[in-house]
């Protein structure tokens, strides 16, 4: 057996033949055994997501919990255990964060190795099924339509093989190969067939250079991550200043106890951070990823929750998501007086030339046996640019002929009759094939001139039982559904229309070349048939420039192009392994019906962190607020951070973690930041403003040695009932469970009031019955103007 060197260098835009290994049984065990002792093996890690380690360092390495842990320390040092409370928060929320995205690894790591695609390799003359970490040095592996190479190699045996490799090096046409060409990892098989040798294994490979430092767990590209990113970046800005003058106008101007002023200055640092807002939203994420797992779908990327919620457009491929992926045999029609006897041997000859058959081929296999006299002699793969296949064989009778298999109105002429016969039975939604007899050699690129029809073949697709009720739920949602296949438009159109779906039926031949004018006619258009490779990419294209967001479902080679220019990528996990590498979620599966699903966990994930970071915004500019008031009166702080603690932990902690899990079915909205800052700017502004009137007028009402405790706790009473309103708010529309959370927030807080030692823990005791009244009634204002100030937000200022 010849072998290549490891070392060789393969240019993978413009590669030089290399020697040819001898096509053979492949390495015997005692070679492999041998490779793997040296370590020779295939070992980039295919990782789902982040490690243990890059988990934890994520959630507790924070600039926020910095912050935090610093001020916590110091107040461990100088004020009582329950000024320190909120540091027993931030821990507890950190350790919720790993242990929810510690479940989703785990989930992501499962699911990966059910959808993991397994190579064939020869080895002691056998094809095994290894995993792609198994695959080592010099390894023979067999590839076939929709086969990804896994590891660079040279090719040793080839049958009409065809590799695109675009997501490389950018061209879009497949480049055929032949024995002794190389081949680069990332690329994959349109057409054809063969075996190519493993020259570069693991991290030496071209495609896992490219992709050495991607992660799968990831949310660089989430609009969402970015937007709450921006939102802590501003706000980081505007807490160092009040921030200093606090503490200048706490520990220099009012020349208090040191530990006290501390306390207080702690205690106005605090709640500018809204530190809960990233956490929930890793959380909200993570339990996504798992309650998708549970329903057999792999998240290969996770802003893909987000962006499948953001959708307005979905292209589904008829075949394997309309249509399951087996079809049946329903009738044959002779043509031109053929016999069809004859007919049914040339049928069994043409499934026994393809060693890898698709799903029609498949069914023909499954129709007709083989005639063993015959022999082929050469084949032609079946390629969906092309939209045939063909073979020559020897009868075993001396003669010999050359057969095409393939659409009707690509090897037909437009006046053929028997396109009238095809377009009837597409109109009843089956798929048609002609088997037609050429006069040319099966390498003549013409070779479909000429060729003389010989029968029909009729095929039923199986449907798939769930698709109506999936596109029922896309209309609903106001999301429009694109139905492009490379099949004949009526037939698509007539499956269609089986499944409900209204819309003109257009044949992608007749689409204009024209991005501009092409986004035009599918704007209007609903099915499209015999729809080539590029011209569904193209398709992407076009949508996209309409400023619609995309989502490509496929699962075949044809559709991996528009898969990986498409917003959302949706394989099926039966799909090729090309599709389901560049898929952002792959249903494992293969039920269309998970989409919903898929939809509705980022609806639900998006929108109810939109809902719940106006609570802890809101928390952040009235803290802000605050701490500039102060330093502007020249007064202390009203509040210790005890009294913080509390309030946030009854009016954003516990409500904003029930109701970011809650179900949501609104369509997930552009400009985050915009939309989230537009409610918590007014709110907070209102919230500080009245609390801080309360305190104001506290200090003129109250006199004496306690006068400040009375006035923190009337300013507290003051701003957790503005606080709840705001919670009130964000909890519409109400349910029964949202009345009882809200609910028992509020009877939370009473308890802290009437219960003696939970008052002394607190620091939290109202004196006497004016002042409680008084501040009873700026909040009721505060509420009023919070209703009126949102009612004017939503009618006067755009998302």
């Amino acid at each position: 057996m010849t072998h290549i060197d490891a070392g060789a260098e393969l240019d993978p835009v413009h590669p030089v033949p290399v020697p040819v290994p001898a096509a053979d049984g492949g390495l015997t065990t005692a070679e492999v055994a041998e490779r793997v002792a040296r370590g020779a093996v295939n070992d980039v890690p295919v990782r789902s997501s982040r490690s243990l380690a890059e988990i934890v360092r994520a959630n507790v390495f924070t600039r926020f919990n910095a912050i935090i842990g610093v001020l916590w320390l110091v107040m461990l040092f100088v004020a009582p255990f329950q000024d320190s409370l909120f540091g027993y928060v931030i821990i507890a929320n950190t350790g919720i964060g790993i242990i929810q995205e510690w479940r989703a690894k785990k989930t992501l790591d499962s699911l990966a190795v059910i959808g993991e695609a397994k190579p064939t390799v020869r080895r002691d003359g056998e094809a095994l099924e290894v995993s792609t970490s198994e695959i080592v040095l010099d390894d023979l592996i067999e590839i076939g339509p929709g086969d990804k190479a896994v590891v660079d190699g040279v090719c040793v045996e080839a049958d009409g093989l065809e590799i695109d490799e675009s997501l490389l090096t950018g061209e879009a046409d497949p480049v055929v190969k032949r024995p002794g060409d190389p081949i680069m990892s990332g690329s994959f098989v349109v057409a054809g067939g063969g075996a190519f040798q493993a020259t570069k294994v693991g991290r030496e490979a071209y495609a896992a250079q490219l992709a050495e430092e991607a992660s799968r767990f990831t949310l660089v590209h989430s609009e969402l991550r970015t937007g709450i990113s921006t939102i802590l970046k501003y706000v980081t800005w505007m807490m160092i200043p009040a921030a200093i003058g606090l503490v200048i106008t706490q520990l220099v101007v009012k020349s208090h106890d040191l530990k006290e002023s501390i306390a207080r200055t702690v205690g106005g640092i605090v709640p500018m951070v809204p530190e809960g807002l990233v956490l929930l939203t890793s959380v909200a994420f993570a339990i996504g990823v798992i309650r998708l797992g549970r329903k057999q779908c792999l998240v290969q990327e996770l802003p893909a929750i987000e962006g499948l919620a953001r959708i307005d457009t979905v292209c589904l491929d008829k075949t394997g998501t309309l249509t399951e992926g087996g079809m049946d045999v329903t009738e044959l029609h002779a043509l031109g007086g053929s016999d069809e006897t004859y007919v049914r041997k040339v049928l069994g000859a043409l499934g026994e030339s393809d060693p890898r058959p698709n799903a029609s081929l498949q069914a023909i296999i499954d129709a007709y046996p083989d005639a063993e006299e015959w022999r082929c002699t050469e084949s032609l793969p079946f390629s969906s640019a092309r939209k045939y296949s063909g073979a020559s064989f020897s009868e075993g009778n001396g003669e010999s002929s050359t057969w095409l298999l393939g659409a009707p109105d690509v090897l037909l002429g437009a006046d053929d009759p028997a396109l009238a016969e095809t377009e009837r039975l597409n109109e009843q939604g089956l798929r048609v094939l002609l088997l037609a007899r050429a006069t040319g050699d099966l390498d003549d690129p013409e070779v479909a001139r000429g060729a003389s029809a010989a029968a029909l073949v009729v095929l039923e697709q199986r449907l798939r039982p769930d698709a109506a009720d999936t596109l029922r739920y896309f209309a609903e949602q106001d999301v429009r559904a694109k139905v492009i296949s490379g099949d004949n438009a009526v037939s698509v159109g007539a499956v269609a229309g089986k499944l409900g779906l209204k819309g003109t039926t257009i044949d992608a031949r007749q689409l204009p070349s024209d991005p501009g004018e092409m986004a035009n006619a599918l704007d209007e258009g609903t099915v499209f048939g015999r729809v080539t490779p590029q011209q569904k990419r193209d398709m992407v294209g076009a949508l996209q420039s309409h400023g619609h967001t995309v989502a490509m479902t496929g699962d075949g080679v044809n559709d991996v192009l528009a898969l990986k220019d498409a917003d959302i990528g949706v394989s099926m996990g039966s799909g090729s392994e090309a599709t389901r590498a560049v898929a952002q979620i792959v249903l494992l599966n293969n039920s269309f019906a998970t989409l919903p699903d898929v939809v509705a966990e980022g609806r639900r994930v998006i929108g109810n962190i939109t809902r719940v970071a106006t609570l802890f915004l809101v928390k952040t500019v009235y803290s802000v607020l605050l701490a500039l008031l102060v330093v502007c009166w020249q007064v202390e702080y009203p509040f210790l951070p005890r009294h913080l603690t509390l309030l946030s932990t009854l009016t954003i902690g516990v409500p904003a973690f029930f109701l970011a899990l809650a179900p949501n079915t609104e369509r997930a909205q552009p400009h985050f930041v915009r939309r989230v800052m537009r409610y918590s700017i007014p709110g907070g502004v209102v919230a500080g403003v009245a609390t801080f009137v309360t305190y104001l007028i506290a200090r003129h009402y109250y006199t004496g040695k306690d006068s400040l405790d009375a006035e923190t706790s009337v300013a507290t009473l003051t701003l957790f009932l503005i606080s709840m309103w705001v919670l009130a708010i964000i909890a519409r529309p109400y349910t029964w469970w949202r009345v009882i959370l809200v609910a028992s927030m509020g009877a939370g807080f009473l308890l802290v009031l009437a219960v003696p030692w939970l008052q002394d823990f607190f620091a939290l005791k109202l004196v006497g019955v004016t002042m409680p009244w008084i501040a009873v009634g700026i909040s009721v204002v505060a509420a009023a103007a919070l209703e009126v100030t949102w009612k004017w937000v939503d009618r006067r200022v755009p998302a």
